[in-house]
């Protein structure tokens, strides 16, 4: 038994060790886990306190609400609702951020692809590049189904790859936990991204500092605030 209890110790630290120092927060809230809408706030670090930063953002988010999903948190022992691929749930929790993206180059200090009609985001289950962007111009297609990343609509014109479920290159996904989730131009509803107009992605891409490693933290209001004292 004390065996197991360490190991469960030395486990919560390295979740704990695994959220870095962070001066910027994008936070997410909704009013239950089932409405496919909320608000994002921005905040920012001064002095060991935290700082509203602009108004507001009306987003949406996935059209079944929210899911627990796989971010630098701890799972809570109580949860019910996980995020699993196809369920229509954005992921809650803490998240890095991958990187920005769009259509065409764009001066902002904050990390930035230029993505192709061949770039793809992998949602198979079955594919050894399942939530993974990959050229497909580069590899052996092993999947049936994926996300362009670039598309006559103007949705992925401007966004942010959420590191949810391991999408960053090497990192191992779990298969059907979810894949693709972004910040992005609003297209309602949405199958897991959180969504805004372009003029206010635009405003947080230009604010996100990369020397300030910026996190996503959402959920519903209550678990925000639980999630909050992780961070503090």
């Amino acid at each position: 038994m004390k065996t197991l209890l360490l190991l469960c110790l030395s486990l919560f630290l390295l979740q704990a060790e695994e959220i870095p120092d962070t001066k910027q927060l994008l936070v997410v809230t909704t009013k239950n886990w089932s409405v496919p809408t909320g608000v994002l706030q921005r905040y920012e670090r001064e002095d060991d306190k935290w700082h509203k930063v602009g108004k507001a953002i009306d987003i949406e988010l996935g059209r079944n609400g929210l899911g627990w999903g796989i971010g630098l948190h701890d799972l809570p022992h109580d949860a019910k609702i996980m995020k699993k691929e196809g369920d229509g749930k954005a992921p809650a929790g803490i998240f890095k951020l991958n990187q920005a993206f769009g259509y065409a180059p764009f001066k902002i200090d904050y990390p930035y692809e230029v993505y192709k009609e061949t770039d793809h985001c992998v949602d198979d289950v079955n594919s050894k590049y399942y939530n993974k962007i990959v050229d497909s111009t580069k590899i052996d297609r092993d999947y049936k189904s994926h996300e362009r990343m670039k598309f006559p609509k103007n949705y992925y014109k401007y966004g942010i790859v959420v590191d949810h479920n391991g999408i960053t290159k090497g990192s191992k996904s779990k298969k059907g936990a979810g894949s693709c989730i972004f910040i992005h131009i609003k297209s309602v509803p949405t199958a897991g991204c959180t969504v805004m107009t372009e003029s206010e992605i635009k405003e947080v891409l230009r604010w996100l500092d990369p020397k300030k490693n910026p996190l996503l933290v959402q959920g519903t209001e209550g678990t925000v605030k639980r999630l909050w004292k992780r961070i503090q």
